[in-house]
């Protein structure tokens, strides 16, 4: 028996949810499928799955045998496109999530630039501020900003940003300028609202961290709406260089607090780990990071 086969094979009927749709994605018969699992039962000398006439299940040994098999896959697969790599083409849709604004304002041109250096990749962009799961959602790449979690996916560092405090000079000469974070409780402040809610901003110092309540008539979970509204003399933002920078060196904004910004923002590339990486995933990671540091 063909052992590496039957486990694929079973990652598949894992994966898919039954014999059906494992036969549909590998090409084969059901009758086939069902045949190979129970040649892979008798192999080993136990039972991988409990079988119903509407699902299939694993049990406690077919669960971990799943795990295993499963990164055994991916391993052979990864060394199988290690192996072809110098004589493949990137190509197919590559599905990627970047926050909306780091999008409009840092990555927008380099898309385009990577599509024409790779012609045979579609890029399937969705600009999103909200964190979606790569594997359930079917995403490639994740483009994010800020402390990750712990997680299984892997993620590589593109570079780094800073927030800023800055305003209207409408809204300065109206409500006067702070001095200190601590005047910033003087202030109407625009909230982002996706960075816990929105309700105290940080900043860094010689001595430490320095972190402020703020409160405003504004919440938004879009960094362009905070900006906009700072530009109409709304309040005060807090926002990343890239979607203030513009506007400061146009004068539309300026800045306060001069000598105070946020911590260290990483960006990153994010992948699942699980998946070998393919060439249009490792084509774009180092395209976008290689056009970050230029």
């Amino acid at each position: 028996m063909d052992l590496l086969s039957s486990m694929k094979m079973y990652v598949a009927v894992v994966e898919g949810g039954s014999f059906a749709a494992a036969a549909n994605r590998l090409d084969v018969s059901r009758a086939m499928v069902s045949k190979q699992m129970q040649k892979l039962e008798e192999h080993l000398g136990t039972r991988l799955m409990n079988r119903t006439t509407r699902r299939l299940s694993m049990t406690e040994t077919g669960r971990a045998f799943y795990e295993r098999s499963a990164q055994i896959v991916a391993d052979v697969e990864e060394a199988e496109q290690i192996a072809g790599q110098m004589t493949r083409m990137p190509q197919g849709v590559l599905r990627v999530t970047i926050p909306l604004s780091y999008g409009q304002h840092r990555l927008a041109a380099s898309l385009g630039a990577y599509t024409q250096a790779y012609p045979l990749v579609q890029l399937d962009i969705a600009l999103s501020d909200r964190k979606v799961d790569l594997v359930e959602e079917g995403f490639d790449v994740a483009i994010r900003i800020g402390a990750l979690p712990q997680s299984d996916l892997i993620a590589k560092k593109l570079g780094a940003i800073h927030s800023i405090a800055c305003a209207a000079p409408a809204y300065l000469a109206r409500s006067g300028t702070p001095l200190t974070p601590a005047d910033l409780g003087n202030h109407a402040c625009l909230a982002y609202s996706l960075t816990g809610g929105g309700a105290d901003w940080r900043f860094e110092s010689p001595d430490g961290p320095v972190i402020v309540p703020i409160a405003g008539p504004i919440k938004a979970d879009n960094g362009d709406i905070i900006r906009l509204a700072a530009i109409g003399g709304a309040g005060i933002a807090f926002q990343p260089g890239f979607i203030v920078d513009d506007d400061i060196a146009a004068g539309r904004l300026v800045r306060v607090l001069p000598g105070w910004q946020s911590a260290e923002l990483g960006v990153y590339a994010v992948y699942p780990s699980r998946k070998h990486l393919s060439a249009k995933v490792r084509t774009f990671v180092d395209f976008i990071a290689a056009a970050l540091t230029a």
